[in-house]
């Protein structure tokens, strides 16, 4: 974790009055190869709500984690990134070179390396909220896993959000070109330099000397818009960064390169039955129920935007909002087939589309359940409506609906108890086998089955 004493709380203020914190550009080479960033840190901090802080916002980074990763073996810390980087339109345009910048990464890693796999998770943060978002972060699965988490934050609105909410830490940081450069021309090249670094064992690591032997370029929503744009327009022109990018509840790019590609979608995402074919080097998958914002990661992130905004925010929807289908689960499991498909040149398996109807609207069972797709148990074995489809305020048409069936419908479905728990186990043997879901998912939701009170007894 961060470090705790009173020495480094001191250090920090030290840091921040001599202008330390991020450090100072330094020249870097224009041209094709993304430059090596200056990298700086790890930052001083205090755990988040350290009474002993006098300003506890100067002492941590923006929404550190709140979950106990020390005793799955890892650590979290923030590191400055300063550099020189190139200008680029959305069509692949050279706009300007050797713009300096500054920003930060917030890296979760293992402490050890017997714990790395050796695979660096390097998310584009996700900025659609006015705020840098850890869309991707997943304790459990990423923890288990062994992989290296960093988020990275290359686009105006995070980094500016982030100097007004601390500007002790974050004041001298400048994605922008001190203006220049105000739609995020520089946010391509900003993210592949830090991904650079991630590769260097030296002293002052991000990685604290782990050996990245895979980095893995991946982001949600909008940033996966933005990555759409770096794989198709920017990176013909300059130098391989990434062996593997995930694409999540976002856009994929349409060109075809060297490096594997996957999309993974929800419900949410999947408005036409028109989609981009597989292919050796892509694939997708569209996840049955799930939503573009589901609940796995409302609950992880609503405690933590409470204590660092005051208070979460919350929506007023047209249904019940908040599909609780673990859209997670997949992921995981493209992780893991990406490394495969990076290291043996094993493709994942394809995976059937969402169904559509004649008149253009998506199929549905009698209970309101999308058919095709991917169909986790808690679709196949359901004991609620959960679809990627909702409406309201903001941002709940991201949101899917939640509508737990009512006991009627769950006797029905499952006279006892036992009939769920098979029913569960049955459809997660059937995506393990498919290579959907990973063996530690199947077994938490078969605990899950057995300890629920569905079914009768």
């Amino acid at each position: 974790m961060l470090a705790r004493s009173t020495a480094a709380r001191l250090a920090l203020a030290a840091a921040v009055a001599a202008g330390l914190v991020y450090a100072p550009v330094t020249g870097q080479a224009s041209g094709a190869q993304p430059a090596a960033p200056t990298v700086e840190g790890p930052l001083p901090g205090a755990p988040p709500g350290d009474p002993k802080s006098p300003d506890v916002k100067d002492t941590y980074p923006w929404m550190a984690t709140n979950a106990d990763l020390a005793s799955a073996g890892y650590v979290e810390e923030e590191f400055g990134i300063s550099g020189a980087a190139d200008a680029y339109s959305t069509s692949g345009e050279l706009l300007g070179s050797d713009v300096p910048y500054k920003t930060r990464v917030i890296v979760r890693r293992p402490a050890k390396a017997a714990r790395f796999n050796g695979t660096v998770v390097a998310e584009w943060q996700n900025v659609s909220g006015g705020y840098d978002l850890d869309a991707l972060w997943s304790t459990e699965q990423i923890t288990r896993a062994g992989y290296a988490w960093v988020g990275i934050s290359a686009q105006r609105v995070g980094v500016n959000q982030l100097k007004g909410w601390s500007p002790a830490r974050y004041g001298g940081l400048d994605v922008t070109g001190g203006g220049r450069f105000n739609a995020d021309e520089l946010s391509y090249d900003i993210f592949a330099q830090a991904a650079k670094a991630l590769r260097d064992r030296g002293r002052g690591s991000a990685l604290g000397g782990l050996k990245a032997r895979n980095l893995l370029a991946a982001g949600g929503s909008q940033s996966a818009g933005r990555m759409t744009v770096y794989y198709d327009a920017v990176l013909p022109k300059t130098e391989k960064v990434f062996d593997g990018y995930a694409f999540i509840v976002g856009p994929a790019p349409t060109r075809r390169g060297t490096e594997p590609v996957f999309q993974v979608v929800s419900e949410t995402d999947v408005r036409t039955p028109v989609r981009p074919p597989d292919t050796d080097g892509f694939r997708r998958w569209e996840v049955a129920g799930a939503a573009h914002s589901g609940w796995n990661g409302q609950q992880y992130r609503a405690p933590i935007l409470t204590r660092d905004l005051g208070e979460a925010p919350t929506y007023e929807c047209a249904r019940p909002a908040f599909s609780r289908v673990p859209l997670h689960h997949v992921v995981a499991t493209a992780y893991d087939h990406l490394v495969r498909w990076i290291e043996r040149g094993v493709a994942p398996p394809t995976a059937p589309p969402l169904q559509f109807n004649a008149d253009g609207t998506k199929a549905r069972d009698e209970r309101g359940l999308a058919l095709g797709g991917i169909r986790l148990s808690q679709v196949e074995a359901p004991i609620a409506l959960n679809t990627g489809d909702n409406a309201g305020e903001t941002f709940c048409v991201l949101f899917g609906s939640y509508e737990p069936f009512d006991k009627a419908t769950l006797d029905t479905l499952y006279p006892s108890h036992g009939k769920y728990v098979t029913s569960v186990v049955r459809s997660d043997k059937r995506n393990l086998r498919a290579g959907y879901l990973l063996p530690a998912d199947a077994r938490q939701n078969r605990i899950e089955a057995i300890h629920s009170d569905v079914g009768g007894r």
